[in-house]
């Protein structure tokens, strides 16, 4: 076996061959619902919550409490999110693509600082402090729900606060083992840059690609 393909995917060894497949499945739908956002279509919504189930299942069969709350916070704005794309703020307008307000951006720190709370008590419930990745993961889930939520309300920073998230977690997940994961998040990078780029040129836009 080539050595670089030992390095990333050596840590699949013992996995079984299902779960493999099914992050793989996972991570495609995932890349699908980030370039569906990036192009502002509502597809971005139901792609995303195939990615999030298959992620859920997949979580909580490895453990890991902190990244299954994330994914199921992802489904649960995934469906949030598709009714405020797809709602009229009059008979011919849907919500635009706007800037967030002082408010806004107090209404995700809280939710961010929420979910840390959220996390903490149920790591120490499930004694799960066991690693310095579990107080990176209370990290990025507050920042991914800040953004998430952004995105739901189509703020145009919610590609900054995904971008942060993303940047952190290509490394985070690579050390925990689960290389395509680690490089959806790489891409997620680059989608997450363009993204902020094309949203701007659409600012105040209620066009939403079906």
């Amino acid at each position: 076996m080539s050595p670089i393909f030992e390095f990333l995917f050596g840590q699949y060894e013992g996995y079984e061959t299902y779960q493999i497949t099914l992050e793989a499945v996972a991570v495609l739908f995932g890349l699908a619902s980030a370039l569906f956002s990036w192009r502002n279509s509502i597809w971005v919504y139901p792609t995303g919550i195939i990615s999030t189930m298959i992620f859920v299942y997949l979580l909580w069969q490895w453990e890991l409490l902190g990244d299954m709350i994330i994914q199921g916070y992802y489904f649960v704005m995934s469906v949030y999110g598709w009714y405020i794309w797809t709602r009229k703020v009059s008979p011919t307008k849907h919500t635009p693509i706007t800037k967030a307000t002082k408010k806004e951006h107090a209404i995700a720190a809280a939710i961010g600082f929420a979910s840390l709370i959220g996390v903490f008590c149920v790591y120490t419930i499930f004694e799960k402090w066991t690693s310095w990745t579990a107080y990176v993961d209370t990290l990025t889930t507050a920042i991914f729900f800040g953004g998430m939520w952004m995105l739901a309300k189509r703020k145009v920073e919610n590609w900054l606060y995904l971008l942060v998230g993303n940047i952190i977690s290509v490394p985070l997940y690579f050390v925990k083992g689960y290389t395509l994961s680690s490089m959806l998040y790489v891409i997620f990078i680059a989608i997450s840059i363009l993204g902020y780029i094309a949203w701007k040129k659409h600012l105040y836009s209620d066009k939403v690609i079906a």
